[in-house]
């Protein structure tokens, strides 16, 4: 029975309760007063449930869609303003014990290179990185006890943060591993992990079993209450997510929002992060076997998502193409990715390598630069803060300040800072023109006259050489 606060798996996702709410979905899928309920809703900034959200995917009117897209996008300006963070994937290893179908790294995949960066090799990958811009980073590894230990994992993260290049320095280390104990996420919080991140895949438990014929990561429950043991070992900033395409995605949206629940019933606090990566041909994969998401569900999906978790990070990656991306972000979409390799040491290595040893294709190719310069170009701000994490403001703390309407005073002069930073250490010509415009109309909407002065002076003292500012 659908029990949001259990601790097992099959009862805060609850297979017969999911079911139950699409059947409902199905019958009012076009109900205007139940539409419109669910809309005066979402306008107050609170959120919808579960079954909310199931109504809203199922609807089909093109009248009703243009109006969900138009709440998401007022909804991401009100929170978000224009600021996108910006981050970049580092695999460290692609070695895997693993089955898993629709990912390159599966055990049994012969076609790839396996590689181990050691530590000198992820200096060097940091140092890459680093000279691109980036300030924070998503640690990825396969699952391999024996050659992708825990304890090389937390020696990568202190390697990572002890890399200082020019102005150059990674402030924030997200970490994507697979389910681990308690102890363990202890050790990685002590580390100073940023948010641990666990893709879901489907929440659909006959489809995750058949997907994951082998290796640790078929068994599901072990897999699913796996943030719970994060929290349990002092993680206050999580971030779930589910790979869709490998089942029915209206499935798996609702039992995502069944795992937000959960969270925020039994730890006080939702994810941090949503992530919503679509499947992707890779090496030695059939993607044809699978559903795939059309844009025009997937970005509806994003911006009733949006309406669903205002105040959670909603992520994409280089996955999808530049010109889908930009749709995106208008609809709901927070932090994106850029220059991404999805290659074991690809940043410094290049293509090749990439090619030898990644886990999927990517749709953009673009520099960060083109990336960063694209994105003030269009009104957005490019943010590479981490400043939330370094200050405490994590957790429950960070969602008490996002709900009070506070967090904006802090995260509006954080990302012009870092902005700022940026164009003055990495950006070329034509991208400084266009971020520094976009500097100064942005200044005008910070509306604490304090907090205003000082951005001023940081930013000149930025110009002058000073680095690391934050509120």
């Amino acid at each position: 029975m659908y029990n949001p606060k259990s601790k097992h798996a099959e009862e805060f996702i609850c297979d017969e309760e999911i079911r139950a709410t699409l059947a409902y979905a199905k019958e009012h899928k076009n109900d205007a007063a139940e539409l419109e309920k669910i809309l005066q809703q979402a306008e107050t900034y609170k959120g919808l449930d579960y079954r909310q959200v199931a109504v809203l995917l199922e609807c089909d009117d093109p009248q009703w869609v243009t109006r969900i897209h138009e709440l998401a996008a007022k909804i991401k300006q009100h929170i978000y303003g224009n600021r996108i963070v910006m981050f970049a994937p580092l695999y460290l290893s692609n070695y895997c014990v693993n089955g898993c179908e629709y990912c390159a790294y599966h055990h049994s995949n012969c076609a790839i290179k396996r590689k181990q960066l050691s530590q000198e090799e992820i200096r060097q990958e940091v140092t890459a990185l680093q000279d691109m811009g980036h300030k924070r980073l998503a640690l990825e590894t396969g699952e391999d006890p024996v050659n992708c230990p825990l304890e090389y994992v937390l020696d990568s993260i202190r390697t990572i943060y002890s890399v200082k290049h020019k102005n150059g320095a990674i402030r924030r280390v997200n970490v994507n591993i697979a389910a681990t104990t308690v102890e363990n996420y202890t050790k990685l919080k002590e580390a100073g992990i940023g948010t641990y991140i666990l893709f879901q895949e489907t929440y659909h438990k006959p489809t995750y079993e058949r997907v994951h014929p082998t290796g640790p990561k078929h068994n599901y429950a072990y897999h699913t209450e796996a943030m719970d043991r994060a929290m349990q070992g002092g993680i206050d900033d999580v971030g779930i997510g589910a790979l869709l395409g490998l089942y029915d995605y209206q499935y798996d949206t609702v039992a995502m929002m069944m795992h937000v629940r959960h969270l925020e019933e039994t730890f006080g606090v939702g994810p941090h992060t949503i992530s919503v990566p679509r499947i992707r041909r890779a090496s030695d994969v059939d993607t044809n076997e699978y559903q795939g998401v059309p844009d025009d569900k997937f970005n509806t999906l994003v911006a009733i998502l949006r309406l669903a978790v205002p105040y959670t990070g909603l992520i994409i990656s280089t996955r999808e193409s530049k010109e889908n991306r930009a749709e995106l972000l208008r609809l709901g979409i927070s932090q994106i990715s850029g220059a991404s390799c999805t290659g074991v040491g690809g940043y410094v290595e290049g293509e090749e390598e990439e090619e030898d040893t990644a886990q999927f294709e990517v749709s953009d190719h673009r520099s960060l630069d083109e990336i960063v310069g694209w994105l003030c170009g269009a009104g957005y701000i490019p943010s590479f803060c981490t400043a939330c994490y370094r200050e405490g403001r994590t957790g429950d703390r960070f969602m008490t300040l996002a709900k009070a309407g506070q967090i904006c005073n802090v995260c509006q002069p954080n990302a012009l800072m870092t902005l700022k930073e940026y164009l003055m250490d990495y950006a070329s010509e034509k991208t400084r023109t266009a971020g520094e415009k976009l500097i100064e109309q942005e200044l005008s909407h910070i509306t604490n006259s304090t907090i205003h002065e000082k951005t001023i002076a940081n930013l000149a003292a930025i110009e002058r050489g000073e680095r690391d500012f934050r509120f």
